[in-house]
Parts: structure tokens; sequence; C-alpha cells
């Protein structure tokens, strides 16, 4: 038997000071002869846990199988199965967390690196024309997918696969929500993202852009036209900490941030005419995955010095130990320990700096990290050009103000049952609308459980 490689092979990546200087993937993907070798360490479990623990069960073991053998035309179709948009998971799911952190191989040695070898698919698929080929039995009942996120994918794909006719309402000029507008392109590139999103409207699904339900169409249209609908409108609208001085000229939501840079196109400014107002010293609120793009943007628009805020340590930084190692070597500043109080501005209205408290960690609190505490006399202050709040995202308002009629939670998200069943008949929802804020891979996941009730229901199952 060949002895098995316990480490995995190594992806190049972009050196740090050069990638600092462009918006271009900081990962350079695997070769062919990569893909097989790092695909030949798995020892193809007899029950493999990566498979339960994929919030949309793809076939990873046979996926891997077939890379490893080389034949990546039928590796991709198999992850086609189940992932509508396997290029765009593989980079930005939390493999560590899902599949590779249950990895057998995992327990004595590297994990097999999953999310590369599916974005490798996904982006081989892409080189060389490989699609996959639908043999779809139509079905006269009309469905409508709210947002082009994640979740909306999802749903739509698997819908559309039954033989429904889908139609997907987008509010913005362009399709794919969070994935255009809230992952940068050194972690997402967006002709990727272009290019998984063009399956939808290869496999039949009647895309609408520009379209904001409950403004240019009322959500009691949609209920009267479709036989049923699905929300995944998202978690469009930022979470601040209600301290004196966010309306500061030059304080940002890192919703806003990140859409100018990467929806808008502000990096490439005046080429695109979004301007971004980026000082030479910029503070980031928050230690997760989006406070991580948002200070490595900051980097990239020529911040001298960009400090990530942040209080608790960076053990307990819910970002990807990858993003957070890729922020670092980008000469990003892990401030620890500090709590901002007040954001301090000039007289005409601009920001100055910011006020803050450090900390202490105490006892576990109910997310079971350790709570910060505030230490009596350690008020400080530091000077910023520019101050950037990631402290998570809320359902997105602009539809559910308009949507009185939908229940929803005390923090804003929609309200279902466990078949993902709004309190309206025949109106589902899922992703960030309902969970309020997660990962790409959950929406997805949540999108395939919608779609799977929408059809139970429209089939009277």
């Amino acid at each position: 038997m060949a002895k098995i490689n316990k480490t995995r092979v190594p992806m190049r990546e972009q050196p740090a000071e050069e990638r600092i200087k462009n918006f271009d993937s900081v990962p350079l993907g695997y070769t062919d002869e990569e893909a097989m070798a790092e695909a030949q360490r798995c020892i193809q479990c007899k029950d493999p846990s990566c498979e339960t623990e994929c919030p949309v069960n793809m076939k990873i073991r046979a996926m891997i199988e077939k890379v490893a053998e080389g034949n990546f035309e039928e590796a991709f179709l198999i992850a086609k199965e189940d992932n509508p948009i396997p290029a765009i998971s593989g980079r930005v799911c939390p493999q560590e967390d899902q599949c590779e952190g249950v990895c057998t191989m995992g327990k004595k040695a590297d994990a097999i690196n999953i999310g590369k070898l599916g974005a490798f698919l996904g982006d081989w698929a892409m080189q060389n024309g490989v699609t996959e080929e639908l043999h779809i039995e139509e079905r006269n009942e009309k469905v409508a997918v709210i947002g082009s996120g994640p979740a909306g994918i999802s749903c739509a794909v698997d819908l559309r696969k039954l033989g429904y006719r889908v139609t997907l309402f987008e509010a913005l000029h362009i399709a794919g929500g969070v994935l255009q507008y809230g992952i940068p392109a050194f972690r997402l590139p967006k002709d990727i993202v272009d290019y998984e999103l063009s399956y939808l409207q290869k496999i039949g699904v009647d895309l609408r852009l520009n379209n904001i339900v409950g403004q240019n169409i009322k959500f009691d249209e949609l209920r009267w036209e479709f036989d049923a609908i699905f929300i995944g409108t998202g978690a469009g609208a930022p979470r601040f900490l209600g301290i004196e001085g966010e309306k500061l000229m030059g304080v940002y939501s890192a919703n806003e941030f990140l859409i100018r840079v990467n929806l808008m196109k502000a990096y490439k400014f005046p080429e695109y005419d979004t301007p971004i107002v980026c000082g030479d010293s910029v503070g980031v609120i928050g230690a997760g995955n989006v406070a991580m793009d948002a200070a490595r943007c900051a980097v990239r628009l020529g911040a001298r010095e960009v400090y990530i805020l942040y209080r608790r340590t960076k053990q307990e930084s819910p970002a990807r130990d990858e993003e957070l190692e890729h922020a670092l070597e980008e000469g990003v500043i892990f401030e620890e320990l500090v709590n901002p109080t007040r954001v301090l501005g000039s007289e005409d209205g601009w920001v100055t700096g910011i006020e803050m408290v450090r900390m202490e960690l105490g006892e576990l609190d109910d997310s079971g990290r350790p709570r910060p505490v505030k230490i009596e006399g350690g008020e400080f202050t530091m000077e910023l050009d520019t101050v950037v709040n990631a402290l998570g995202t809320l359902p997105n308002r602009l539809f559910l103000d308009r949507t009185p009629e939908l229940e929803t939670t005390p923090r804003g998200a929609i309200k279902t049952d466990e078949k993902l069943m709004t309190n309206v008949k025949g109106v589902f929802a899922g992703g960030d609308a309902m969970s309020g804020g997660a990962t790409v891979i959950q929406a997805l996941g949540e999108g395939k459980r919608a779609a799977a009730s929408i059809h139970g229901y429209l089939s009277g199952i």
C-alpha cells in the first residue's frame, strides 16, 4: 500500500508585498498535478463525516476520488449535483469548521484541502467550457425568488431542475447579492462570480434585475401571480455601536465601505466615478471576516496604518484563520482587548480619532467565549482618519418595511417553521433574512431546504 502524504499540498499565493498593491486573487489555485496530489491524500472513509457536516451535503468522497484519478469533468459534475456554485463556495466557505474540521486525516495530519479542490474544479470547468447538461421536465407552476444571493441562487437552481418556472428578482443592477458587493475580488474574483451566476440563465431562470419588491413591484402582486415565493433578501442593514460620533464624516459601516469598493469599483477611481475617502490611519471595529475584508481593502487603498479594534483577542476572533493570517501578513495591526466608547471629530465634522477603553477577559458568555470586562482607568485615545464599523448585520429593512404581514423575530429576522414557511401560506424564507447573518454555504443549504419544501407544498407531498 502506498504511503499517504500527511502534509497537504501547499497553495501558491501572491507574496504579501505584491498583493497589497492590487485586488487580484491572493490564492493562485492548484495546477492539475497539485490537485491530483492533494486528492490522493484522501483515504476514502467508509462513512465520510465531511459530507454530513457540509450544509449542502456534497458528495465529497466521490468528488475527491475522481480528482485523484484526474477525471476532473466527472468530479465537477458530482460537485454540481448539490452545489450550484462550487468555485465560489470553495473560496469563501469556512471549511475548517465544517467538512475539513471533521476530516479523518485531520486527526493525525493535515485535513484534505476540500475547499481548494472544489474551487479548482469550478475554475477548471470554466476554463474548459464544461457545463452540467440537464434534461428538465417542465411544470406549469411558477415560483418567485426574491434576492439573488446564495440562498436565492440555490433555491432557484433546485426548483428549476425540478421543472418549475422560476423568476428571480434582484434589487441591484447585477446578480449575486453579498457575493458581488460584500466580498473583495482578492478573495473572490468577480469573473468567477459572473461565470457561476450565468448558469442560472442557461438553465432557464428568468432573472429580473433592478427590481425592488415592495417598490417596483408589490409583494401582493407576486402572491397573486406566483404559486409560491421564496424570500432570500439577505442581511444588508448594518449594526452600529450607538456611541457618540458615529455620524461624523469618515465613519463607514462595513456594508457601505465594501459596496463602494467592490460593487461600485471605488478602488478604480477616477476610472469609475465612485469616490471613497480612506485616510492614512484606519480603524476597523470588529474581528470577523467582514472586518478583515474591510481592513485588507484599506491597505490596498493606500492607508499607511490599518488597525483591527477588537474587544477580545486574536484567539476569539470569528474570522477564518486564513483571512486573519492574510491580514496580518499584509501589515494590518491587531489591537486586542479594546472597546470604542466615542468617535472624535473636528469642527468641520470629520473623524480625527477614537476614544477607547482597555478590556480584560472574564467568564465565558453565551457564545462560549470569554466575556470582555472593562478595566477601570483604562481609557485612551487613538488618532484615526477613517473608522469602519464591522459589527455584523441585520435583515434588510427595505423589503421588510413594505411587507408588514410577515412575522419577524425581535431581531428583525423572518420567522419560519421547520419547513422554512413563513406565517403567510406559500411564502418561504431562508439565508441571512432568516438567520440574521451567517455563511455563504449555510445560506446555500437553506435555499436547498426551502426548494425541497416548496416542491412538497406545490406537489401536495
